[in-house]
């Protein structure tokens, strides 16, 4: 690497128009990409294709269906649904349903199939008819029968009937991307006008296509309001750092043309843009910063040493070359490492930040010096700057109270620390949204006013064709079924056997002693063939019987459950069905909450493993680039420190850990190095080419060092910060994470790393049979 050192910073004086003119054509090229970007709005983009908890779930909706729901709920303000508005509401609201793109069946109190049998026929039809000419005893009627239907109590009314909901199911295109939006932008325009028809009922909207929808909503919104508060922020930290003019201008153009190529070349990879990868950008002009930083604090320092500008740009290149290489090498370590992940969005995120701290490098050893080898840039002023001042007095007072500081630093890490072990392993991810976004509002009205939304669901399995009118199989069924009501939180339970014991009570006159389950096998097949011949298209079973009717859908909807909640009841109701049904209808629970809960925990063991490989590449990087196993060794302190710090204050503060947090530590393990990097060079530069004693060097790494560590911290901090702006919870949380984490490095490389580094070569030293020499390095230092 020396001689690359010594050469790189001639050939690029020499050569710096053609660095800077073919710059142009090669940002352009990858620049093209980004119209090859587009924005991911499915929300099971969160799941890879061989999560097993996926494939439990794409597994059931391929034995009966996967529909995609809009919700519309009516909440009148007189509190009373069966009035004959709020019923005319429901019923146009009904069949306005049908008119939605994709739809493909429609729910409500209105459409309610209510059944009744005269004679030996069966009746079965909606319950709601022209409301306008209801009675007030048909009124009464209705509201007798909704309210005593556990079909519909907890789903399409609540228990007092001051709410309903009608439910559309969609069946949505291969192409849902564009679905998407035009369902939800035709389901907001019928909400508005409903609510200009009917002022006196407030209409809610949800569903899992207002979720999707959110889902790119979070991720637009991000992306064009965090990027250029980013950008400014990094700007004006910059010009207050650099003082000058056009070195901010340079810097600011590599860390802008860092994002921008970055961006190109992962639209040119496929790379697609979600609620986690839209943060990117963002990410990208804060990681770049830092090498323009080092680089341009070390050559104004030599202009106003009274070098030329030539002469500067070279040895700053000669002097930065190596570190900046090993912090652009370990931070796209770091990132890569995300690749772990059992979520595609988070490799997504580390791919395209690789990428753009990948050109970041090759644009600040390049492109920054060429182009201040040619624009008019000034050193500025020759007095040392506030920040370089406090670094000397701070290198002081290190030195000085170097034994003390040690050990507090390290007990402080260690009480710290201990906060890990209150984190708990929890998630809900409607809570990723806050308040500002009508879906969440919308929803938290549903689960507090109508049913619940997380879900868990089985395909339970009879054992042979046709085996589901089997009174044996539905009564093990409705064993189950039983159980269930009786956990905490659940709301509703759904199977089969609602259908059929509402048939058998209805055909024999509707006499509450019979809505159990028929004893007979033939009279339950000949129930359910005569309700389906009644059934009006889009209502019928196909959603809750397979093909060759040997299994049923069985649902289980709960109040608002944590992630945590949702594992242990499923792990509750496998132990059950061992223990209670026969072997073949022990299955496997799924839903798309249930594997919600379940990624969290298994991102946390993938990424733990992908944290470990990247600080194992990084601490060999550190040992071959420093050559020095004593300082490799070094190293790893204040590298693995602030993250476990980071942590341990979340676990006392917060306490839970989601998603979004179980890659903190493969994000942040590649930029934590970076100051680390940097002073261990300087100080390793000042004792074996300057011949300096440990003191002596901890000075000079904090005079050389110090303001450009001091200001590269800033800035990231500041960066992550803005990341809390966000309304999207996962990203707001990844910023408090990686600037705590970030902050907390910058303080174990200015307290801990020095005093480590002296008492280690103190004790060294002592083995060599050297004496110190300290008032012989304050002498030279006066």
């Amino acid at each position: 690497m020396t001689r690359i050192e010594d050469s790189l910073g001639r050939w690029v004086v020499r050569y710096r128009w053609w660095i800077i003119l073919l710059t142009v054509p090669v940002v352009v090229a990858a620049a093209l990409g980004v119209r090859r970007l587009d924005i991911d709005n499915d929300t099971r983009v969160f799941f890879g294709r061989d999560n097993p908890d996926y494939r439990a779930l794409k597994a059931l909706e391929n034995t009966y269906s996967r529909e995609q729901t809009v919700v519309f709920i009516l909440a009148p303000n007189d509190g009373n649904v069966f009035t004959r508005e709020t019923l005319a509401a429901v019923a146009e609201l009904t069949e306005a349903a049908w008119e939605l793109p994709c739809s493909l069946r429609v729910s409500s109190l209105a459409n309610f199939q209510h059944i009744r049998a005269e004679g030996d026929d069966l009746i079965v039809e909606d319950l709601v008819t022209d409301p306008s000419s209801l009675s007030d005893r048909d009124l009464a009627r209705i509201r007798q029968i909704a309210l005593s239907e556990s079909a519909i109590v907890n789903r399409l009314i609540s228990p007092s009937g001051h709410v309903t909901g009608i439910g559309i199911g969609l069946i949505m295109p291969a192409e849902q991307q564009e679905a998407v939006p035009e369902v939800a932008q035709a389901a907001r325009k019928t909400a508005e006008a409903f609510r200009a028809k009917y002022p006196n009922i407030d209409f809610h909207l949800t569903g899992s296509v207002m979720i999707d929808q959110a889902f790119a909503e979070a991720s637009r919104r991000d992306i064009t309001t965090l990027a250029p508060v980013m950008f400014v922020t990094m700007s004006v930290l910059i010009g207050i750092a650099l003082k000058t003019f056009f070195g901010t201008l340079a810097a600011v153009a590599v860390i802008v043309l860092s994002m921008v190529t970055g961006l190109g070349l992962a639209g040119w990879l496929g790379i697609s843009l979600n609620t986690v990868s839209v943060g990117a950008p963002g990410l990208i002009l804060t990681l770049a910063v830092a090498d323009s930083v080092h680089i341009l604090s070390t050559l104004f320092g030599l202009m106003r040493e009274g070098r030329s500008r030539h002469e500067a740009v070279q040895q700053s290149l000669r002097v930065n070359l190596q570190p900046v290489f090993l912090t652009s090498i370990t931070t796209v370590i770091g990132f890569l490492s995300m690749n772990f992940s059992e979520s595609p969005p988070f490799r997504d995120l580390g791919n395209i930040v690789a990428l753009g701290v990948g050109m970041a490098f090759f644009f600040s050893v390049l492109l920054l010096p060429a182009l201040m080898a040619v624009l008019p840039a000034s050193a500025g002023t020759s007095r040392p700057s506030r920040i370089r001042a406090n670094c000397g007095r701070l290198a002081e007072f290190v030195i000085r109270r170097r034994e003390p500081l040690f050990w507090s630093m390290l007990a402080l890490a260690t009480v710290v620390s201990l906060g890990v072990s209150q984190i708990e392993l929890d998630d809900n991810f409607l809570t990723y949204f806050d308040e500002t976004f009508p879906f969440r509002r919308a929803t938290d009205f549903l689960i507090e006013n109508l049913s619940g939304w997380d879900v868990i669901e089985y395909s339970i399995p009879s054992g042979q064709s046709g085996g589901i009118t089997d009174p044996e199989y539905l009564a093990a069924l409705d064993q189950f079924a039983t159980w269930y009501r009786q956990q905490p939180k659940v709301g509703y339970v759904s199977s089969i056997l609602n259908t059929i014991k509402r048939l058998n009570r209805d055909m024999h006159g509707g006499d509450e002693a019979y809505y159990r389950v028929p004893d007979q096998k033939d009279l339950i097949a000949q129930y359910l063939l005569f309700y389906e011949l009644s059934l009006p298209m889009g209502l019928d079973l196909n959603s809750q019987i397979d093909v060759d009717r040997s299994a049923t859908r069985f649902t289980v909807i709960f109040q608002s459950m944590s992630a945590r909640e949702l594992r242990h009841m499923d792990r509750v109701a496998q132990q059950w069905l061992k223990a209670n049904l026969p072997a073949h209808m022990v299955v496997p629970g799924t839903s798309m909450s249930l594997i919600w809960a379940h990624i969290a925990q298994r991102n946390i063991v993938s990424m733990l493993k992908g944290s470990f490989g990247a600080l194992v590449l990084i601490s060999g990087i550190m040992l071959v680039a420093l050559r020095s196993l004593k300082l490799g060794t070094i190293s790893l302190v204040p590298n693995l420190l602030p993250p476990i710090m980071a942590f341990g204050l979340w676990g006392m503060i917060m306490g839970q850990i989601g998603l979004a947090l179980s890659v903190i530590v493969a994000m942040t393990i590649g930029i934590v190095v970076d100051d680390t990097v940097h002073f261990l060079s300087k100080y390793k530069r000042a004792r074996h080419q300057e011949a300096m004693s440990p003191p002596e060097a901890v000075r000079y790494a904090f005079q050389t060092v110090g303001t450009a560590m001091w200001v590269t911290s800033v800035a990231l901090v500041a960066g992550f910060l803005v990341l809390t702006l966000s309304h999207y919870r996962m990203t707001s949380e990844m910023g408090i994470m990686c600037a705590l984490t970030i902050a907390l490095a910058l303080v174990m490389d200015f307290l801990l790393l020095p005093t480590l580094l002296l008492k280690i070569d103190r004790i060294t030293g002592k083995l060599k049979g050297e004496r110190p020499n300290e008032e012989t390095d304050q002498v030279r230092h006066v």
